[in-house]
């Protein structure tokens, strides 16, 4: 890596996921024309850069994370001289364009694929191929999704690898012909001035040699057998060495089942690997331990504050992590962990500080800023996430579950459509997404949770981000500075110091409906502080040893 500071490390990045984003064509589907249309939308938020989730040619099984071609855009988004207009109009505007790429496994309609089961020796080995009667399945991995991982092709007369959708075969990483074509495609978006990659699943490329059963393992689960295999490491800094050719380009890893300790060899100047990861330990937080993809537990505040307070602490110097609540495979944060009722409003914003005073990369997803809720879905008809759907297909299958009805409330708090409702730009006719019939449905409550409506109210949660952004921004010690858990058993109040050298920057959440007394540690009760920003429309921010009223945000420094 660069001795310079990286760009990346001060930045915040904006996630769009097209299909939901803003259709110019009327199709139903928002594209790359929507995108650019947006352009000044993402310059006045404050943000640095955009994650554009996957827009290459694809069946679209996954929603465009099943690539059929890498070096092609989807029909539906638009044309490449679409995207050459994107990334134009980015740069143009100091902005950066980060792309998705998905690289553990490819869409079986891939050329390389179909080549594969034609029989063809020169790809062959580019998937994981078994012999198989078609009946019993070479391991017992099971896929994601539930089932087996294992899909018997009869054109190929064996069965192939599949950690997720049977229509989305892994990639034998081990084969060096396999890496330089994946390197050879990065390299051709490089050439193109895109300015970094967020990976999908990207720990999961080294299998286990051998493939062998996990009868003894507590989960036979694809990602648990094969998350952070035994190549990893050396084919991370494989990829990560193509990038550094080039100038300043970020590479984030979405990195399931990793642990602080595994993540240090993925980050930090001295692995010269992964730019940042991408945790999932604080979004499993009300996951529970046994059971389906969509059953949750009750959890409390401590929780959270114990899983975030590990990786705050436990990467330190280059070590770097991006930071979420939102993106397109999780529950609208607001009414996961706050209150998406009456204290929508104030528990969004409570989110959005604790997002942008961590250390680490902030993401906002898109709707996040003007805090987008969770639909509900009373009939299965509705739901058009291939997850949910194919989960609960295997569950009924195998007699885990009778009917939609009997999971409808869990499937309604955890599927991945809770994130991929069109974006709300107005209170018109589809929410302003499209002139055409949306392809999934708007969100209900669209008259009163819109873009339009949030910036022209200065008390919005728009305006909150753009403040919090600027506030980051001004305060370096925001972005760098140590990390200091108080009151860490305290069941509403999450209650951190950010420091850096003399500096301090005191941050104090209410993640409760009621008002919470404050007690400030011995440590830090004698000093002054400053009030930099809060959640409540109050002109003067309270002194920093008054109650906080539900749902409050407050950040302070240090005088």
């Amino acid at each position: 890596m660069s001795n310079d500071r990286p760009w990346w490390r001060d930045a915040v990045i904006y996630q769009v996921y097209p299909r939901s984003f803003n259709d110019t064509d009327g199709d139903g589907i928002g594209d790359i024309p929507g995108i650019i249309e947006k352009l000044d939308y993402f310059e006045e938020l404050g943000v640095d850069a955009l994650w554009l989730s996957p827009v290459y040619d694809s069946p679209n099984v996954d929603n465009g994370y099943d690539v059929s071609d890498y070096r092609a855009i989807m029909t539906e988004f638009g044309t490449m001289d679409d995207w050459e207009d994107l990334i134009d109009g980015l740069h143009e505007r100091g902005m950066r364009l980060i792309m998705d790429m998905v690289l553990n496994h490819t869409s079986t309609d891939h050329e390389w694929f179909q080549r594969a089961r034609r029989g063809d020796d020169d790809y062959r080995d580019y998937y994981f191929w078994r012999e198989s009667d078609g009946e019993t399945p070479p391991n017992d991995w099971e896929a994601v999704w539930g089932g087996t991982a294992w899909e018997y092709d009869e054109t190929a007369a064996a069965s192939y690898l599949h950690l997720f959708h049977e229509r989305q075969a892994d990639l034998d990483w081990d084969n060096p012909t396999v890496r330089e074509e994946i390197f050879e495609i990065v390299d051709w978006w490089l050439e193109k001035g895109v300015d970094g990659f967020r990976l999908d699943s990207i720990n999961l490329i080294s299998k286990p040699e051998g493939l062998p059963d996990t009868a003894e393992a507590e989960d036979p689960n694809g990602i648990s057998v094969v998350a952070n295999g035994p190549r990893v490491e050396e084919h991370l800094r494989a990829l990560c060495e193509r990038t550094h050719a080039y100038n300043d380009v970020v590479t984030i890893g979405e990195t399931p089942d990793l642990s602080v300790d595994r993540a240090r060899s993925y980050v930090g100047s001295e692995t010269d690997s992964l730019s940042m990861v991408l945790n999932f330990e604080h979004v499993e937080v009300d996951r529970a331990e046994e059971g389906l993809r969509w059953e949750m537990r009750e959890w409390e505040l401590p929780e959270l504050k114990s899983v975030i307070e590990r990786w705050q602490t436990g990467l330190v110097g280059d070590e770097w992590q991006g930071l979420y609540f939102n993106n397109h495979d999780q529950p609208r944060a607001v009414s996961r962990f706050g209150d998406d009722g009456k204290y929508r409003r104030e528990s969004a914003k409570v989110i959005a500080t604790l997002l942008l005073t961590l250390r680490g990369t902030p993401f906002v997803y898109q709707g996040e800023e003007i805090g987008m809720t969770n639909p509900w879905y009373d009939d299965l008809r509705e739901i058009q996430d291939i997850a949910t759907r194919r989960t609960l297909a295997h569950a009924i299958e195998n007699g885990e579950v009778s009917s939609f009805e009997e999971v409808k409330e869990d499937i309604n708090r955890r599927t991945r459509d809770n994130a991929r409702t069109p974006v709300q730009w107005t209170d018109g006719e589809h929410a302003g997404f499209t002139d055409g019939e949306p392809w999934l449905r708007v969100n209900d409550d669209y008259e009163s949770v819109n873009v339009a409506d949030a910036r022209t109210d200065p008390d919005s949660i728009w305006h909150y981000y753009r403040d919090l952004i600027d506030l980051r921004k001004e305060q370096p010690l925001l972005v760098d500075g140590e990390f200091e858990l108080l009151v860490p058993d305290h069941e509403a109040l999450f209650m951190y110091l950010r420091s850096d050298g003399d500096k301090q920057a005191l941050v104090a959440l209410n993640f409760d409906d009621e008002a919470t007394t404050i007690e400030l540690p011995e440590s830090i009760a004698g000093n002054e502080f400053e009030a930099l920003i809060g959640n409540y429309s109050d002109e003067t921010v309270p002194a920093v040893d008054e109650a906080l009223r539900p749902y409050e945000a407050r950040v302070y420094e240090q005088r």
